[in-house]
């Protein structure tokens, strides 16, 4: 039996394009299927839900709102849930989703990406391939994985001098 899956975009830096005529990146269009078609998913049952596509810091409380929502319903009617988010207020989705969904029978996963898909250092296609992994592997509740680690809300910040996510209550990294 495959692995119900579903993957809810909501745009952020993982989907980011560069716009010739403007020369800037930009959420215009998605690169996520590329991204997908390139990976072996054999055993995976994939809904894509195309929820939004913005930059995060453009992101209101209402944006929060919808993707908790959601990710409520798929949960509900999935094995498990995977968000891709931009970084910058990935931390603010991931908690508001632990708000409304206290105790998520399935794993709900947030990753990103530091740097687009579209640039040739990108961390883009390992977090893809890493929270679609863990996802299956993961106990029940909210995550965020990125950069080989799986860290569970609440509980979570981003690093803004290592890039990447830590424990929020880590002494040993500010």
């Amino acid at each position: 039996m495959p692995f119900r899956l579903a993957i809810i975009s909501t745009g952020g830096t993982i989907e980011k394009t560069y716009s010739e005529l403007g020369g800037v990146l930009s959420n215009e269009t998605s690169v996520l299927d590329v991204m997908l078609s390139q990976l072996e998913l054999g055993g995976l049952e994939i809904s894509r839900i195309p929820l939004m596509n913005k930059d995060s810091m453009d992101m209101t409380a209402d944006d929060h709102e919808r993707i908790a929502e959601q990710a409520a319903i798929e949960a509900a009617k999935r094995d498990g849930v995977v968000i891709v988010h931009g970084t910058d207020r990935l931390v603010d989705t991931g908690q508001h989703i632990c708000r409304r969904l206290p105790e998520p029978a399935v794993p709900v996963v947030l990753t990103g990406a530091m740097r687009p898909f579209e640039l040739r250092r990108t961390d883009a296609m390992q977090n893809l391939t890493e929270a679609l992994m863990a996802v299956q592997l993961l106990e029940p509740g909210v995550w965020c994985v990125m950069h080989n680690r799986a860290l569970r809300f609440p509980g979570v910040r981003k690093d803004r001098d290592l890039m990447t996510f830590v424990p929020a209550d880590d002494p040993e990294i500010t």
